[in-house]
């Protein structure tokens, strides 16, 4: 689950993405994130109390939590490749959610084009 559903789901936002991530969540479908979704999500909620409840509900998700130096060597391999064959992925911390993903063969329900390139 990238951060872009995430970021709809807690703002109410209703998309495809958003009602399969609901689906999932009825349903106790499995659903994982990785540290830098966390931070993602997280860093970018401005009220106390949103972020405390966010947190916790985060929290309670299987968490990804590979050797980050590992993660970070792979991910900067995934860029590379990518860029070798002429394909340019905008964040970088994507590489590093789409590493996560492959190394534990999930997918990734997402609302930003790069996930495109990457999977």
């Amino acid at each position: 689950m990238d951060t872009s559903v995430w970021i709809c789901f807690f703002n109410g936002i209703n998309c495809p993405e958003t009602d399969l991530l609901s689906t999932y969540l009825e349903q106790d479908g499995p659903i994982y994130i990785c540290p830098t979704i966390l931070q993602e999500v997280l860093q970018g909620i401005r009220d106390d109390k949103q972020y405390a409840e966010v947190r916790e509900y985060l929290l309670a998700l299987p968490i990804l939590n590979d050797d980050g130096v590992e993660m970070a060597l792979s991910a900067a391999g995934l860029y590379r490749s990518l860029r070798k064959k002429g394909k340019t992925i905008r964040k970088s911390n994507d590489c590093l959610i789409a590493q996560y993903a492959i190394k534990h063969g999930l997918k990734v329900l997402h609302r930003d084009r790069d996930f495109d390139l990457l999977m």
